[in-house]
């Protein structure tokens, strides 16, 4: 067996497509990083039939609420699902800045979730509110949770778009939106 050394002059005169290169001939070959792919092709599947399944049926479901709904309600456990709803949102905001502070990849997740959480928040802000409190429902959405979802959904975007384009295997010339799962 021959054992090649390169230089660190040798991989710097390299072009991006000579390192790429050399990197696919290192790395680890698929069927020893991935799963089976009989593994991989059931958990696609039921995955995707439970999205697609779960989409089908949210629509008559959205329909059947907005005919029978009562324009007001009385709710129970009102408090309980309050307080757990910012706990939540407190959870993903002290683990975005944990990560975001760590310098983790995985910032990525909990800044997303959060994102999505803040908007969520906003919205039940508003349309709950009585009357009397709405413009103060929409002077915190507008000035706080909106813009700061907003930073966090583009933040996790970007950071996404930078993981995958300055991985050394990733297409320069194709868009991290258009880039296949290997698997």
């Amino acid at each position: 067996m021959t054992i090649w050394r390169l230089s660190d002059e040798e991989i710097d005169a390299m072009s991006a497509d000579e390192r790429r290169a050399l990197i696919r001939r290192l790395q680890l070959p698929p069927e020893r990083v991935l799963p089976r792919p009989e593994i991989v092709r059931i958990h696609r599947g039921v995955r995707l039939t439970l999205m697609v399944g779960g989409s089908i049926a949210l629509i008559p479901w959205i329909v059947y609420l907005a005919v029978s709904l009562p324009p007001d309600y009385q709710a129970h456990n009102w408090p309980l699902t309050w307080v757990g709803f910012d706990s939540l949102l407190v959870i993903m905001m002290a683990m975005t800045a944990y990560l975001g502070w760590q310098r983790r990849q995985l910032l990525l997740l909990p800044a997303f979730g959060t994102g999505l959480l803040l908007l969520v928040d906003a919205w039940f802000d508003i349309t709950t509110a009585n009357p009397r409190d709405v413009w103060f429902a929409i002077a915190i959405a507008c000035l706080g949770e909106i813009p700061l979802a907003i930073l966090q959904i583009t933040g996790a975007l970007l950071l996404f778009k930078f993981v995958t384009e300055a991985h050394p295997l990733a297409d320069p010339g194709v868009s991290a939106w258009r880039t296949k799962l290997p698997f």
